[in-house]
């Protein structure tokens, strides 16, 4: 199937992804990895929540963990330019046949919770709490010294219908891989806020959150990470990299933590803004696809994800693979 064409006028409009609900067995080994090793900061802690900001945003988080019995992802948040959008966002939820509800979350004004047909749960929100900066803190920098939230990537079941859907959302693809045999999409990377992306989806067993992507400084971060990681207990939870994606062209390193979710430590990618920007298209079977140079992807990065609270799973019809490691 062809790539669809941008929607430049959607019905309501999403500026960017904003922040991610990840609920944790551990509350207490997880602030100690996203926080104390990564490097996060805590904008409020209580009620078994802990609420997580990046260096360089505004808003009061952009991470939530939430302590619970089994380990799932309770939604996905995305930030819209004024509040007439909620209006229109709800009515356009509504007229698809998806539910929706207006729910209350602290720090945050009016929030639209939806879901989309495969049963993501997704909110939408206009105004949320603002801090001081602190990017010029720099005392406060540790870990990998993550500067803002980039991206999420989701294991989807039929990648073509997904594409579809969110685009009449705005979504605007920037990079696909096809099956040459099908002509179908085996992913897709799709953006908002004019970088690479701010939702991907990837063929598979879905719908499963794959990872959450931070953007840090320099790929030095990166290396710095790794040797910390390896040296303070962390070494089972490096998955794959570094890297370099040949999709993106971002520096990358992928973790795990105790629970599973997984985390992109990313940056260098390039800039998306043009409306007529042409989508770059990739081969499934291109060695340099997922990796420009590095190791190819272990199995785990293909098949291992997160369940959305909710979400019943499905496989999907596509049967083609790319180059796994052994």
């Amino acid at each position: 199937m062809p790539v669809p064409a941008p929607v430049l006028h959607p019905p309501f409009n999403i500026v960017r992804l904003s922040h991610v609900d990840l609920h944790v067995t551990d509350l207490a080994w997880s602030r100690a990895y996203y926080v104390d090793m990564l490097g996060l900061q805590v904008t409020h802690e209580g009620n078994g929540s802990l609420y997580l900001r990046a260096m360089e945003e505004r808003g009061h988080h952009s991470v939530v963990l939430r302590q619970a019995d089994v380990p799932s992802v309770g939604v996905l948040g995305f930030k819209l330019f004024e509040e007439e959008d909620l209006d229109r966002a709800a009515h356009w939820f509504a007229a698809k046949g998806l539910p929706i509800a207006w729910t209350e979350r602290p720090f945050t004004g009016r929030v639209l919770s939806t879901r989309d047909p495969w049963g993501v749960p997704l909110e939408f929100y206009a105004r949320m709490d603002r801090l001081p900066p602190i990017h010029q803190k720099y005392a406060l920098y540790k870990g990998v010294k993550p500067l803002r939230i980039d991206h999420f990537n989701l294991f989807s079941s039929n990648v073509d219908a997904a594409v579809a859907f969110y685009g009449e959302m705005g979504f605007r693809v920037t990079e696909y891989t096809e099956d040459a045999e099908t002509g179908r999409l085996w992913a897709a990377w799709t953006h908002r806020k004019g970088g690479v992306h701010d939702i991907a989806f990837t063929n598979g067993t879905g719908p499963r959150l794959h990872h959450l992507a931070f953007w840090v400084p320099t790929p030095l971060n990166i290396i710095d990470l790794l040797d910390l990681m390896s040296t303070t207990g962390y070494l089972a939870n490096i998955e794959r990299g570094p890297g370099r994606h040949g999709i993106s062209n971002a520096f990358f390193l992928y973790i795990r933590d105790q629970d599973g979710h997984r985390t992109e430590i990313y940056c260098s990618d390039y800039q998306t803004v043009d409306p007529d920007l042409e989508p770059i298209r990739w081969d499934l079977k291109d060695p340099q696809r997922q990796t420009l140079w590095g190791a190819p992807a272990p199995r785990s990065w293909f098949e291992l994800g997160s369940v959305f609270q909710g979400a019943a799973l499905q496989d999907s019809d596509l049967k083609a693979t790319p180059i796994i490691a052994p």
